[in-house]
């Protein structure tokens, strides 16, 4: 227990302090904080897929982007929901009409690396039919999958799609 300064009337008995010392409560929420800041960019992919690997640096974005995933079983993901290949078309139309005077979102093309090429060419097909052009393959970099445990994955580059 905390004790006060000396009083003369008590004798030089010291009295408790009524004050709560709040240092051992700020060092737990700043490791809180420091734990949350590290563990939410790893939440951040929602579909497992198994990226290829790349040397090509990360790429900058304005605003969010698009995630188009596609798992080893060759399903589609717009962002996290399952789409299938004939309803693709018409929800890629309707991302690119909500964009209509703005520039169109970047599209982050996700794949796993069992598929065959021709899937991943089928919905990038798709993409540049919708006029969503500004596509990023995303794959691992080679300093990621170097570290124990895989990494994190990164936008490889910006394609123009189907030319």
């Amino acid at each position: 227990m905390a004790m006060g300064p000396v009083s003369g009337r008590n004798g030089g008995k010291r009295a408790p302090m009524a004050e709560i010392n709040v240092t051992p409560l700020v060092d737990v929420m700043l490791v809180l904080l420091i734990i949350f800041m590290v563990t939410a960019p790893l939440l951040m992919a929602g579909v497992p897929v198994k990226l290829p690997d790349s040397r090509a640096g990360a790429l900058e974005q304005e605003q969010k982007p698009l995630q188009l995933s596609l798992d080893a079983r060759g399903s589609i993901y717009i962002d996290e929901e399952e789409v299938a290949l004939p309803q693709l078309a018409s929800r890629l139309a309707a991302v690119a009409a909500a964009a209509a005077g703005k520039e169109p979102p970047q599209v982050f093309l996700r794949a796993d690396t069992q598929l065959d090429y021709g899937r991943v060419m089928a919905v990038m097909g798709e993409l540049n039919h919708a006029g969503l052009n500004k596509v990023a393959l995303v794959t691992n970099s080679a300093a990621d999958t170097a570290a124990p445990g895989g990494g994190a994955a990164t936008p490889a580059g910006t394609t123009r799609a189907g030319g």
